[in-house]
């Protein structure tokens, strides 16, 4: 599977989608502070399915529909930072969809994430990730899940990493930066957290109106898939956490 994720910058980077989906071919394309209300319905072989509301800075999910069939469409608000109590950027930083995929004939969790900003702390981000863990085992308990965007989080990596192995993800990176900005300000922000998945591989790409740049991700089902780890039973939504969930279809 190849899957784009790509930082839109609040939408100025929108015209670089259908160039990046032609070079490319993934079969699923990720994106953060998305304008929502005026992206296109297809870019190029890939369908909007996923994308939240009211908010700008705004998730959507494209998939290529020849191959998933979305069933489930989930999206859920996060820990709040003070950036975001007092910028108010929007309610959801986390949109899945749970699709079956007909390459592998089982069902698999694509989910786009942005983290509070570095105003925040880790911890903080740390708990955001727990709680989109937490919110993707409800929705499908054990189901491969790649889970990629902006994590806000470019240094003390290898904690992330062993905080999230915890919950049986593994995290993957680009071996260069993915984030610039006034040509000092660099960083690896943008990442790959993937349960079920061989390792992926992620290739920082180039990029033009965005201070991020889009990272393209390769990874696979393994060919015979074992059941996977057990997730941990602590791993329990926040009480009085909400979430907006729709079906499509018959699960």
């Amino acid at each position: 599977m190849k899957l784009i994720s790509y930082n839109l910058q609040h939408n100025n980077a929108a015209g670089e989608l259908a160039p990046l989906a032609d070079l490319h071919d993934p079969d699923a394309l990720c994106l953060q502070e998305a304008d929502t209300a005026t992206l296109p319905t297809r870019i190029g072989d890939l369908e909007l399915v996923q994308s939240t509301t009211g908010s700008r800075l705004g998730l959507a999910v494209y998939l290529r529909t020849s191959r998933f069939d979305p069933r489930s469409l989930l999206t859920v608000p996060l820990e709040k930072s003070l950036h975001d109590l007092v910028m108010k950027p929007g309610e959801e930083r986390l949109a899945t969809v749970l699709a079956h995929d007909a390459e592998h004939g089982g069902e698999v969790l694509i989910s786009s994430f942005h983290a509070a900003p570095l105003t925040a702390s880790n911890s903080l981000r740390r708990q955001q990730i727990r709680t989109a863990f937490s919110a993707l085992h409800d929705l499908g308990p054990g189901l491969p899940s790649v889970m990629v965007g902006d994590f806000n989080y470019p240094v003390f990596q290898e904690g992330l990493a062993r905080h999230v192995g915890s919950y049986g993800y593994h995290v993957a990176r680009s071996a260069s930066s993915t984030y610039r900005r006034y040509g000092v300000l660099r960083g690896n922000y943008d990442l790959a957290l993937s349960r079920g998945y061989v390792a992926p591989t992620v290739t920082s790409l180039p990029q033009d109106g965005s201070d991020h740049l889009p990272i393209l991700v390769e990874t696979a089902l393994p060919p015979a898939p074992g059941e996977l780890e057990a997730t941990p039973s602590s791993l329990i939504l926040p009480t009085g956490r909400r979430y907006r969930q729709r079906r499509i279809g018959l699960l």
